[in-house]
């Protein structure tokens, strides 16, 4: 591993959020064979050995779950024997034995399950197996043969846990399992932010601890750490617990907290819904103050309980209700949004990103994609963006509306899927230029002097990649047909009857903000929970914790977090007894 590189824990609590992690590390993975390419993948992954001498490459990842939710994915990988597996039970008493049928494996698995055993290897070319790297066992051949065999995989009647379109191997010490509640069913559900503080301590607390170190203490460089985890049920109260441990036992690195919201939940009703509200709330104001900055990732149109439309982009036709479609669209922007802290060169570690972001007490920023960025076949970056140039090409990731009013404190931008050629305008300059964004000399002066156009002032960082999200099975088929094959528009149309080319990359343009727009936003949910008479429509939330005092300091904290974005630069500290009192913009 090279010593410049500047390594991050992930950590992933809860069943949505490993959704959106097993879609993000497939994109990973898809990359690992692009040694010198410009995401360093010693970042985000770790190099080990088998018994056997043989190299693994398995993500530097922490993932808690719940009872019953691997399904067929066994807790401690396969990489790696045990004794449990080699040395045989002795037992002289009498033995019962309970028969239960293997869970079923979908199209996918079974084909992993091929390629684990060889039954494949001889549809690979012996140039594929000369240039395989990366991966446990060659991640680069295995990519190859999963693109050769089954281009077409249609795993969305047979997704049911995050496992099912799980393609690479994990290192025992990743998946973490607590018993105490279960996956599915209808008792010993974690539904409370109340349930999941008091996990973080006992057996939970040393195994979370004794995970942290191992994978800690092998880095040379650690440059923080970024959390996943689902903000609607009783992770959240874990998760705050756990950003609080990160933050007393490594205070001096970056930790980034995204909180994981999906479109809908399968099993829900009036009451979980205030569970949901009450828990998001929550969440955010405990995460928000433990973490380096919270950011909400959803495609929900809203965080209260009657929400608007699921977010529309013009060239996807995924399915909200599907937790498989919406955390792949989450997952696309996610690998944008953290690109800048996994860069070979001029990366910005996890530390200085929020640095740039959360000034005067604003932890919680806004996330904002284009997935993917429309353009045309051969088009260039000018072409793209003044074709859009009445409107941003992006929709909400975090259900805050874009409604700053043109006022911004701080944005970071990464752009993913242009080479050098395509950043800048092929058109002559002076008259002959269609616009001014055609006659500027680099990609960085047409991103800037386009958003200057929506935000004359605030903070402006930006990131561009040649390379974009590598798309390989199992990913989801969410992309409209009128999408090439590289996720640009293509210039003509498809006959009748045609099949559409399957969409491999994307270019994606993100935004991480700060600005104006968090602030009635973040009132509206502080009010949305105000509203609740806790005490006599959600008795049970109480009985199973926080106590009611420090159920209302958070609200109020939630409240002066609101206020810290007014446009006058006043921080929370700021804030006066009087202050406090003043109702009037919530």
């Amino acid at each position: 591993m090279s010593s410049l590189c500047k390594e991050l824990v992930t950590l992933q609590l809860g069943h949505y959020s490993n959704f959106v992690g097993t879609h993000w590390w497939n994109l990973q993975d898809a990359s690992l064979s692009e040694e010198l390419g410009e995401i360093n993948s010693d970042v985000a992954f770790r190099e080990g050995r088998t018994i056997d001498g043989q190299v693994t490459y398995t993500p530097r990842l922490i993932a808690m779950d719940l009872k019953g939710s691997l399904q067929t994915l066994r807790q401690e990988g396969c990489l790696y024997s045990t004794d449990k597996e080699s040395s045989p039970i002795s037992w002289e008493g009498p033995v019962t034995m309970h028969q239960e049928s293997p869970v079923s494996k979908n199209p996918f698995l079974l084909d992993l399950d091929k390629l684990e055993t060889g039954v494949l290897l001889a549809q690979v070319d012996s140039s594929d197996q000369a240039n395989s790297s990366g991966g446990a066992f060659g991640a680069g051949s295995v990519n190859r043969q999963l693109e050769r065999v089954a281009k077409s995989y249609a795993l969305e009647g047979s997704v049911r846990v995050w496992s099912d379109f799980l393609r690479i191997h994990l290192h025992p010490r990743t998946v973490s399992v607590i018993h105490q509640y279960n996956h599915g069913g209808e008792t010993h559900r974690l539904e409370a932010f109340g349930q999941g503080e008091p996990l973080l301590q006992g057996p939970v607390l040393e195994d979370v601890e004794d995970r942290l170190h191992f994978f800690i203490e092998e880095c040379d460089n650690l440059q923080g750490f970024q959390v996943l985890c689902d903000l609607t049920n009783g992770f959240s109260g874990l998760g705050s617990k756990v950003t609080e441990l990160l933050q007393d036992s490594y205070g001096g690195k970056g930790i980034l907290t995204w909180g994981m919201v999906p479109v809908t939940h399968p099993d829900t009703t009036p009451m979980k819904d205030i569970y949901h509200v009450i828990n998001t709330a929550l969440g955010m104001v405990h995460m928000a103050n433990n973490s380096s900055f919270f950011c909400p990732l959803t495609l929900r149109g809203g965080l209260g309980r009657r929400p608007g439309p699921p977010v529309a982009f013009p060239h996807l036709t995924y399915d909200p209700s599907l937790w498989y479609h919406s955390s792949s669209v989450l997952a696309l922007a996610l690998d944008a949004l953290t690109a800048p802290c996994r860069l070979r060169q001029n990366g910005v570690p996890v530390g200085q990103m929020a640095d740039l972001l959360t000034g005067s007490g604003r932890k919680v920023v806004a996330a904002y994609g284009a997935v993917p960025l429309p353009m045309m076949q051969g088009a260039t970056l000018p072409d793209a963006l003044s074709s859009c140039a009445d409107a941003l090409p992006w929709r909400p990731l975090s259900s805050c509306p874009d409604g700053g009013g043109g006022q911004c404190f701080a944005q970071l931008l990464t752009l993913r899927g242009l080479d050098e050629q395509r950043l800048v305008s092929r058109a002559l300059n002076g008259p002959q230029a269609p616009n001014a964004l055609h006659g500027l000399k680099s990609g960085e002066d047409v991103l800037a002097s386009y958003m200057a156009s929506f935000y004359p002032t605030g903070d402006l960082a930006m990131h561009l990649l040649s390379s974009p999200s590598l798309l390989t099975p199992p990913f989801p088929r969410v992309f409209s047909s009128d999408l090439g094959e590289q996720g640009c528009l293509q210039s003509r149309y498809l006959a009748p009857g045609a099949v559409p080319p399957t969409v491999a990359s994307v270019p994606v343009l993100s935004c991480l903000q700060s600005g104006p727009a968090l602030g009635p936003w973040l009132a509206e949910l502080h009010r949305a929970v105000g509203a609740l008479n806790i005490r006599r429509l959600a008795p049970s939330f109480l009985s199973q914790g926080p106590e009611l005092s420090e159920y209302e300091e958070a609200l109020e904290q939630l409240r002066l977090l609101a206020r810290c974005y007014r446009d006058d630069n006043r921080g929370a500290a700021h804030f006066s007894s009087e202050d406090s009192n003043d109702d009037s913009d919530d």
